[in-house]
C-alpha cells in the first residue's frame, strides 16, 4: 500500500481553511481573554496593581462566589443523580424511535436556557402561574408564601431543566460502552445484578459520571441570564456581581469586574481540566 501524502499545495490549502476559525478564537476567545487580565492587573491610571483583586475579598463579592459553588454544586448533583436513572431508562428502551425522539428532545431542552426558560417557569410556577393556579383551585394546595419561583429553591429548580436533559446526553453514550459479555460473565460466575453494578459496571461509569457532574457544575456556574430574570439582586451569584460591576451605577468598577471574571476563569478552567481527565479515563472502556 502506498501511503498518501499531500503536496506542498495541499497542506497550504489545508491550513487556509483553517484560517477562518483561529481567527474566530483570536478575536472572541484570546484577546478578550487577555484584555480580561490586563483589566485585573490595572488601576484607573492603567498601572500595574493588585488592587482589583483585594478588591473582590469583600463580603459581598465571597458570598456571591460561595452562592454560585453551592447552587451548582447541587444542580450538577441533582441533574446527574436524575439524568443517571433517567438516561439509563431512556437506553433500555425497547423501541429506537422513541429512545431516539427522547434523546432529540433532552438536545432541544438542554439548549433552552437563559431569560426565555426564565419567563417560561414565571408562567408556568409564577405567583399566578398555570400550575400554580391549578394546584389552588382543583388540590386546594397554596404554593405560595411557602414556595416562590424568585427564591433560591427556586433557581434550583429552574437550573434543573437544562442540567437533567444535559447529563441524559452525557450518560447514554456511557451505558453503550457497557458491553453485554461482561454481564454475562458476571453472571456465569454467580453474581447477581447489584453485584454486577455493584463491581463492574459503577466503577467503569465512574469516570463519566465524574465528568458529567463537573460539566454540570460549570454549565450553571457560568449561566447568568435564568438567575438574573427570576432573582435579580435578591440572590447574590457571581455572574451577577460581575454585570454589576461592569453595568451598574451603584457598584459600577470594571477593574473588580474584570478580577471576578478572572477568578471565575480559573474556575471553570480546573472544571474543564477534570473534565478532560475523566473523559480520557472513561474512553479507554470504548476502545
Amino acid at each position: 500500500m502506498i501511503p498518501w501524502s499531500r503536496s506542498p499545495h495541499q497542506k497550504i490549502s489545508a491550513w487556509l481553511g483553517v484560517v477562518p476559525f483561529l481567527a474566530f478564537c483570536l478575536a472572541f476567545e484570546i484577546v478578550p481573554v487577555l484584555l480580561l487580565l490586563s483589566g485585573s492587573f490595572s488601576d484607573k491610571n492603567g498601572a500595574f496593581s493588585l488592587g482589583n483583586y483585594a478588591k473582590i475579598s469583600a463580603p459581598i463579592y465571597v458570598r456571591s462566589f460561595w452562592n454560585s459553588i453551592q447552587l451548582s454544586a447541587i444542580t450538577a448533583i441533582l441533574g446527574a443523580s436524575l439524568g443517571l436513572l433517567f438516561g439509563y431508562a431512556i437506553f433500555r428502551l425497547p423501541a429506537p424511535r422513541v429512545r431516539e425522539a427522547l434523546i432529540a428532545l433532552s438536545d432541544v431542552t438542554t439548549n433552552f436556557a437563559g431569560a426565555p426558560l426564565a419567563f417560561a417557569f414565571i408562567v408556568i410556577l409564577g405567583s399566578n402561574g398555570v400550575v400554580t393556579l391549578a394546584f389552588e383551585k382543583y388540590l386546594a394546595l397554596k404554593l405560595y408564601p411557602t414556595f416562590s419561583i424568585y427564591s433560591y429553591s427556586g433557581l434550583v429548580l429552574a437550573y434543573l431543566y437544562f442540567q437533567l436533559p444535559l447529563m441524559i446526553l452525557l450518560i447514554i453514550p456511557a451505558f453503550a460502552g457497557l458491553r453485554r459479555e461482561w454481564w454475562e460473565s458476571a453472571h456465569n460466575l454467580g453474581a447477581n445484578t447489584i453485584q454486577y453494578w455493584r463491581r463492574i459496571a459503577l466503577p467503569i461509569l465512574t469516570p463519566s459520571l465524574i465528568a458529567g457532574i463537573v460539566l454540570l457544575f460549570a454549565n450553571a456556574f457560568g449561566a447568568y441570564a435564568t438567575a438574573w430574570t427570576l432573582g435579580g439582586s435578591n440572590i447574590t451569584l457571581a455572574t451577577i456581581q460581575i454585570a454589576f460591576t461592569i453595568t451598574g451605577e451603584v457598584l459600577h468598577d470594571p477593574g473588580a469586574g474584570d478580577a471576578l471574571a478572572v477568578v471565575s476563569l480559573l474556575i471553570m478552567g480546573v472544571c474543564i481540566a477534570i473534565y478532560q481527565f475523566a473523559n480520557s479515563r472513561a474512553r479507554r472502556w470504548a476502545r
